[in-house]
């Protein structure tokens, strides 16, 4: 369980050390006077872009640094119980942007990160609230991939009518929604390789829903960085993955559903303390600081010319 945590934790820190990375660079490559989710450009075009800069380029080694570490804490751990370490992505940024500007975080940063580790510790510590071990279920997964894809689709279809920070919202729910999926194969896929080998893995279906979940998240959690609504974005993707991975890991996996009053309510008070703690930070005046210092203005005040500005973004269809 330490070895668990103690790995959980660090892929946390790697994912938020990446996403202070790459939101300066999907920042620096639109407009800052969009005003709408029709206006954010769309993943493909952007993506484009971002591979030609250095700084999310050094992001995405930091990711794939977390993502390393995220899958030897799946293999030792369930997924109920790894990804709702996840949620701690901006207990870090906190102390990274309060070293960085030189300035002690707040009063109201401190009760915030309170809130969330004790969300968490009442969350992992409630009996059978977070399974350490399961099999999943294989027939039940397929059934969260089905619906997973039908949800992301509404989200982004909304998004496109939306106002900016509504739809960076909703941009970000479903990216946390690819995320929550990528842990389910991630297990699938380390719990392959380690019983069944290279060979076995390749012919199984996990690895490559494993790789196309994992693009779809990296995608849309560009587009929701380029808004520039960090607040919203960062809090609704931080907030549904560990929610979704919850649900996914107690209903396809192999494990016993809790149903005693006690464990229940921890479980809905342990959500309630993550949500109000991770909004609190996402909101946190550091935080925004940390996270804004890369905006999409250069000093000059212009954006950089290689960048999507509405004048070059793709067209959105008009109904």
């Amino acid at each position: 369980m330490i070895l668990v945590l103690i790995l959980g934790l660090l892929a946390s820190f790697l994912f938020a050390l990446a996403a202070w990375f790459q939101q300066r660079a999907a920042r620096a490559t639109v407009a800052p006077d969009i005003t709408t989710g029709a206006d954010i450009p769309r993943a493909t075009s952007l993506i484009k872009v971002l591979l030609r800069s250095r700084t999310w380029l050094t992001g995405w080694a930091t990711n794939l640094g977390g993502f390393l570490t995220q899958a030897i804490a799946l293999h030792f751990g369930s997924v109920a119980v790894v990804q709702p370490l996840m949620s701690t992505q901006l207990l870090f940024a906190l102390p990274l942007s309060a070293a960085e500007q030189r300035r002690w975080p707040t009063r109201r940063d401190w009760c915030a990160a309170i809130l969330v580790v004790g969300g968490l510790v009442l969350l992992l510590t409630a009996d059978d609230a977070a399974p350490l071990s399961g099999d999943p279920r294989r027939s039940r997964v397929l059934l969260a991939i089905v619906s997973a894809v039908g949800l992301i689709a509404i989200l982004l279809a909304v998004s496109r009518r939306a106002s900016l920070r509504t739809a960076s919202m909703l941009i970000a729910v479903g990216a946390g929604v690819c995320f929550a999926l990528s842990a389910v194969f991630m297990k699938m896929t380390v719990d392959n390789l380690v019983h069944v080998g290279i060979p076995g893995t390749a012919v199984d279906w996990p690895g490559y829903a494993l790789a196309g979940s994992t693009l779809a998240g990296l995608l849309l959690e560009q587009q929701a960085f380029a808004s520039g609504t960090l607040p919203s974005a960062v809090a609704a993707m931080s907030v549904t993955n560990p929610v979704v991975s919850l649900t996914i890991g107690l209903m396809a996996f192999e494990v016993p559903a809790p149903t005693t009053p006690g464990t229940l309510a921890a479980i809905a008070g342990a959500g309630v303390l993550i949500a109000v703690g991770i909004t609190g930070l996402a909101n946190s005046p550091s935080v925004q600081a940390m996270y804004g210092s890369g905006a999409a203005a250069t000093p000059s005040g212009r954006v950089p010319p290689q960048g999507i500005t509405r004048a070059n973004a793709p067209a959105t269809p008009k109904s």
